[in-house]
């Protein structure tokens, strides 16, 4: 196991209390390290997480909740955030974990769907009209084209943004490494911000007017257009695009020296009742129960998902191509 810093200074996460009612002194709390993005979804799950557990166990607990880009939430932990779950957005964040000792080896294996209750996909949002007709990746490479999506080098989700970019390149081109190449330094070339975390990219592309397209997750394009306003915004789903689990594990060393084993364990476990798939759903995120995802089939347009294991071999090996230092990325982006 790594060696733990005592302290935690400049953390960039942000901490708020889950809505719920006020607790006895005595009650336990967990705490839940997400991704930048999460603060509305968990907001919601935790109130009904609190019900279910004082129906199922009889005791009152209450949730705290962080959030920050899913590498930046990786490491808090490593230097002593005392989560006791993670709810992250890529695997290879739960791995660096598991590699410190602080989650099981065999994470994926302690639940359904390699340990991801839901999932979702790489998607765009457009402004009202869609004035430079993108319909695909191949549109986002055109001249004139501004796009707003995280740093793959701080974001998870925008790892996935550009694995996504990079597997529809592979598959258009058939493997031909130059013209893939080609590809994504005109792709890359025309973003316009890079903000560290989804949430920023959100605020650069709605409320400071930057940009023609937004690329972050399927849920979140749609919960934006529906908090900003249908009429202002246009949700594109590629034909083809990426499958983007949403990897869940027990801190267990954290959860065990907080008394909060059961707890940890019980609050995964809830993610995967009916009633969290209905409202994993209803926040626009893709669910493997079939009967809840009959309920919501026409949120969700048909598209082919790539997994990144089949394209790049393996989280590890697409992470030492990509984006260690002085991988692909970065020489891409060299003018």
């Amino acid at each position: 196991m790594v060696r733990l810093i005592a302290s935690v200074s400049a953390l960039a996460v942000s901490l708020t209390l889950a809505a719920a009612p006020a607790q006895a002194e005595d009650s336990r709390e967990i705490l839940n390290t997400s991704y930048d993005i999460a603060r509305e979804l968990f907001a919601a799950v935790n109130p009904k997480f609190i019900d279910w557990w004082e129906a199922e166990q009889g005791e009152t607990v209450s949730v705290k909740q962080s959030h920050g880009g899913s590498s930046t939430q990786a490491r808090s932990i490593m230097q002593g955030l005392r989560a006791d779950v993670v709810t992250f957005n890529q695997v290879t964040d739960v791995n660096v974990l598991a590699e410190a000792g602080l989650v099981a080896d065999d994470w994926q294996a302690q639940y359904p769907n390699n340990a991801s209750p839901y999932y979702s996909t790489t998607a765009f949002l457009v402004r009202k009209g869609n004035p430079k007709n993108i319909e695909g990746w191949d549109d986002l490479a055109a001249d004139g084209v501004e796009l707003v999506f995280p740093n793959p080098k701080t974001s998870g989700n925008g790892r996935y943004t550009y694995l996504a970019a990079w597997g529809y390149a592979d598959r258009t081109f058939d493997g031909d490494e130059a013209q893939i190449e080609d590809f994504m330094k005109t792709f890359l070339g025309n973003v316009e911000v890079f903000d560290t975390g989804g949430r920023g990219a959100t605020t650069t592309f709605v409320e400071r007017g930057i940009g023609d397209v937004l690329i972050t997750f399927e849920s979140e394009v749609n919960n934006i257009r529906n908090e900003y306003g249908v009429d202002d915004y246009e949700v594109v789903v590629p034909p083809v695009s990426i499958l983007a689990e949403f990897p869940v594990a027990v801190v267990e060393d954290y959860a065990e020296r907080n008394g909060n084993l059961d707890l940890a364990r019980g609050y995964l476990d809830y993610l995967y009742t009916v009633e969290a798939q209905r409202l994993l759903a209803g926040f626009n995120y893709r669910v493997n129960d079939q009967n809840v995802a009959a309920e919501f089939s026409d949120r969700f347009p048909q598209a082919e998902l790539l997994r990144v294991e089949d394209i790049f071999g393996s989280w590890p090996q697409a992470m030492e191509t990509h984006f260690s230092s002085g991988a692909k990325l970065d020489q891409l982006q060299r003018r």
